[in-house]
């Protein structure tokens, strides 16, 4: 009994410290991989927050090799720790609009006249992400701007592929405007608003939302650092910030993809721009080309992409790129210049900043107001770590406070 005892204290010693090893083998590759620019808002904290990220993804994908959960499923579960108690300024109420679940944040202060209302989507390349990721900001909010906040737990991919996300935000949407007057809100006062692929939900909803004439029209949009396309992946900002945490230029058409089918087996080639025929790039190249991006954000080393030859075998797959509910930048001009008053944050430091530059320019092309707010020395997630206790960074908070 005690030699199997000793024989079993040795495996599992021996196993902990091959699986230590492995993980911290793992995250030096990650970490010597990764660029934290000189720029950047507090680099030591981000690169903290980036070594946290990958520990964890690692974890997630030794576990899922060995058969005992996936890295999805991981991730989700220490995200999803809901650790925030009571409001005293909110009432915070978990209700389901149209069988999406939502969570609402009502000030406590009473109003003189009725509330401003924010539908809010969280990011998370549609593939994690939830309520409790971004409860502190929805509070923020609320509490800031004195607004009802409604945020949308919408499904997630891969196990819920477009447009299933991207339906339940437009169905809680119309569901609160439709019952308007149980939450005390102006029905002239309505905003959408998300970050990341929030934002491009927000996006998508407030094109679908632009032409109805039995709702009442929204007031605005609020886009925080949203990614708009899937056609180019070779954008200035995404050669720049390839290596720049919290979004790789990788993991961006990887969460597309995951989005778009559950598969990312064409990865490298939508990398390289193999996935599209040159008449959808011509068709597009009004609306996409880097010559429509300011030339201050090209100094930092761009240069023209030369796109692989075509593969028609992967245009097939990834052609509902091409659908605006899935990559707002390619809506037609009838639909942009419907839409209301537009408020887009971008960060420096960002694969995604130039997909908000260029829906930018296209928003004023067709006559509509934006709100433009660049966060020189921001990076992409910044404004959700504004307020992560000793992690925090002051770059976020001063996003936070345009936004509001």
């Amino acid at each position: 009994m005690a030699v199997a005892y000793t024989l079993l204290v040795l495996f599992l010693a021996v196993f902990v410290a091959g699986f230590i090893l492995l993980v911290m083998g793992a995250i030096n590759f990650h970490f010597s991989n990764a660029e934290i620019p000189p720029g950047v808002n507090q680099p030591v904290k981000l690169r903290i927050i980036h070594i946290i990220l990958i520990s964890r993804a690692v974890v997630g994908r030794i576990l899922e090799n060995i058969g005992i959960c996936s890295q999805v499923s991981f991730v989700r579960y220490l995200q999803g720790r809901k650790t925030l108690g009571a409001d005293p300024k909110l009432f915070i109420k978990d209700l389901c609009f149209e069988k999406v679940p939502v969570r609402i944040y009502q000030p406590k202060v009473p109003s003189a006249s009725q509330w401003r209302g924010v539908m809010f989507f969280h990011g998370g390349g549609w593939v994690s992400g939830s309520l409790e990721t971004h409860e502190k900001l929805c509070r923020s909010i609320a509490r800031e701007s004195e607004s009802v906040v409604v945020s949308v737990g919408y499904r997630l991919a891969p196990e819920h592929k477009y447009p299933a996300a991207y339906e339940d935000c437009l169905n809680a949407t119309i569901h609160f405007m439709k019952n308007i007057e149980h939450y005390g809100v102006d029905p002239a006062r309505i905003i959408i608003c998300g970050d990341s692929a929030g934002g491009n939900l927000a996006a998508a909803v407030s094109q679908t939302l632009a032409g109805r004439s039995d709702l009442p029209r929204l007031r605005a949009q609020i886009l925080i650092y949203p990614g708009l396309q899937a056609l180019d992946f070779n954008l200035p900002s995404y050669q720049q910030n390839r290596g720049v945490p919290l979004l790789f230029r990788e993991c961006a058409a990887f969460f597309a993809l995951q989005y778009l089918n559950g598969d990312a087996s064409n990865l490298e080639e939508v990398l390289e721009g193999c996935h599209m025929p040159i008449d959808i790039k011509l068709k597009y190249r009004k609306w996409m080309s880097p010559d429509n991006i300011p030339e201050k954000f090209k100094v930092r080393g761009y240069k023209p992409h030369k796109p692989h030859e075509f593969k028609a075998e992967v245009y097939e797959t990834v052609k509902r790129f091409c659908e605006p509910n899935l990559c707002p930048l390619l809506a037609e001009d009838a639909v942009i210049h419907q839409l209301p008053e537009s408020f887009i944050l971008t960060c420096e430091y960002d694969v995604l900043r130039d997909d908000g530059l260029l829906y930018k320019k296209r928003l004023e092309d067709n006559g509509v107001r934006v709100t433009w707010y660049h966060l020189e020395d921001g990076f992409h997630g910044i404004i959700s770590s504004f307020n992560s206790d000793w992690l925090s960074f002051s770059s976020g908070k001063r996003g936070l406070d345009n936004i509001v």
